[in-house]
């Protein structure tokens, strides 16, 4: 195999963490300066980073169904690119909780936690930016446990705010609506541990 025709598939997941980090700085932007009236149209905005990140996976699946030889097992690239799309779409998941549920204002745990996800899709970007060195795994497993070390503290930050929320809101409906936030600010942490974790096991399968 070429190398031109290897690194397209290192370039292709380098450009959805891009992308997955762009999202995330966004999510970062419309919290920080959360307006209920700008809500729609900051989900507009987000879905266009989830769609890119939609072709790009596309774009990879059709590269794979074609491909004799790839640089890392087929399987592997496709659960990667599946995966990592999926830190995208949990991202937009997280504003269409703000669109359907319509708090007045962002808590500053959703915020925290926001700036969390973003600091782990830039994690995310410096992991796959040194993933075709897979043989030689030092940063590699840095960035791996930086991610771990992230999800580690939205975990502590999300076990907080799920307390905290119940004696701030009097609300039940609110609460619940809260949680549900939560829960889906959570998910966007998971799904780049689980990203990071598959890295880890394509690095002990190929080391």
């Amino acid at each position: 195999m070429s190398k031109k025709t290897d690194a397209f598939y290192f370039e292709n997941l380098m450009s959805v963490a891009k992308i997955c980090e762009n999202a995330a700085d966004y999510l970062v932007k419309c919290l920080t300066n959360y307006d209920p009236a700008s809500i729609k149209e900051n989900l507009i905005k987000m879905h266009e980073y989830e769609h890119s990140a939609d072709i790009k996976k596309h774009e990879m699946l059709e590269s794979l169904s074609k491909a004799f030889i790839t640089p890392l097992e087929r399987e592997d690239l496709a659960e990667l690119s599946y995966n990592l799309d999926e830190v995208a779409d949990n991202i937009e998941e997280v504003l269409q909780r703000f669109y359907m549920d319509e708090p007045k204002a962002a808590t500053k745990e959703s915020v925290i936690l926001a700036e969390k996800i973003s600091a782990c899709c830039k994690a995310l970007e410096n992991m796959f930016a040194e993933l075709h060195n897979f043989k030689k795994p030092e940063k590699l497993q840095t960035a791996i446990v930086i991610i771990n070390d992230l999800e580690e503290e939205c975990d502590k930050i999300y076990l907080e705010a799920y307390r905290q929320i119940k004696k701030e809101k009097d609300d039940v409906l609110e609460v619940i609506a809260w949680r549900k936030i939560y829960d889906y600010l959570e998910k966007c942490a998971d799904a780049c541990e689980h990203v990071a974790d598959i890295v880890d096991m394509i690095v002990m399968k190929n080391t």
